[in-house]
């Protein structure tokens, strides 16, 4: 590998699916302001809302999924302006 190229706070790290609570471990360099411990082993945790694991093409399930309710962030960010209209 190419030297300096890399980051430095490249590391394992734990992505826990939101929708459905599963957890992989993978290399990331992703900032995580919380933990999770797999296996006996601590890790910094990053949050999905959707992954292999929950994701319709993987599982073949069909499913509406607005865990963070983003059209309503959408509707009340931009309340006003629509109201011009």
């Amino acid at each position: 590998m190419k030297k300096g190229i890399h980051p430095e706070a490249y590391r394992l790290v734990a992505f826990k699916d939101m929708s459905n609570d599963q957890v992989f471990i993978s290399r990331s360099a992703a900032p995580a302001k919380e933990t999770i411990t797999v296996d006996g082993v601590e890790y910094p945790v990053i949050k999905l809302e959707i992954s292999s694991y929950s994701h319709p093409f993987y599982t073949g399930k069909m499913k509406f999924v607005d865990t963070a309710g983003r059209v309503d962030k959408f509707r009340s960010k931009y309340k006003a302006h629509l109201e011009k209209k």
